[in-house]
């Protein structure tokens, strides 16, 4: 559900006007400060011209995650900004980045080439996550997509594929809780989709 917290973390996010916002909605330049001061409602139809307008939807695609490959950030050569967005069907509550999955020790469930979204910042404590997937990245810099498990101490965890040995009494850096995944073949289809030339309205 796309809220005032939202829509103001947009207008922050992108540097764009409130009346830009509205010529986007297709309302009265004073209809947006309404929104936002809470004496007027979203309505249905213009979700979608808020969402795009203030890029909601979009997800940074910031690198490459190693199922059953060492992804190694230092010699990944992926630029600040990322490899390009990933264009998602629905607004995104919290900050979000996304990764694409290589490698296949995590089939049958995630295949090379998907991509994984994840929240940006770690919200929970490392123990919730024990017997979760998750994208983690290691003290040491690797970044891998794998099941959480408990170490021999509090700070230590094994990391467990489903079809490749478990790598074990490891600390983490970071854990990025999955917010959801998209397979290739879909994206290839949303890409090719967004791709295709407007049609002009008369």
């Amino acid at each position: 559900m796309l809220d005032v917290a939202m829509i103001e973390r947009g207008l922050e996010k992108t540097g764009k006007s409130k009346g830009g916002l509205a010529a986007a909605m297709g309302v009265r330049p004073g209809a947006v400060s309404e929104i936002l001061g809470g004496e007027r409602l979203v309505k249905a139809s213009e979700i979608i011209p808020i969402m795009q307008y203030l890029e909601l939807n979009l997800a940074p695609i910031m690198g490459r995650v190693g199922a059953g490959a060492v992804i190694e950030p230092d010699v990944e050569q992926v630029p600040p900004e990322g490899l390009g967005d990933i264009a998602l069907p629905f607004p995104i509550m919290e900050e979000t980045v996304a990764f694409e999955i290589v490698g296949d020790s995590m089939l049958p469930k995630y295949e090379s080439g998907d991509v994984i979204v994840v929240y940006k910042d770690q919200r929970h404590p490392l123990s919730s996550f024990y017997g979760e997937e998750a994208v983690v990245r290691l003290k040491t810099g690797e970044r891998y997509l794998k099941t959480i498990e408990r170490g021999k101490s509090p700070s230590l965890v094994n990391l467990v594929s489903f079809n490749a040995k478990p790598i074990v009494g490891v600390k983490l850096d970071w854990v990025g809780e999955i917010c959801l995944s998209m397979p290739k073949g879909q994206l290839e289809r949303l890409r090719a989709k967004s791709a295709r030339p407007r049609k002009k309205s008369r």
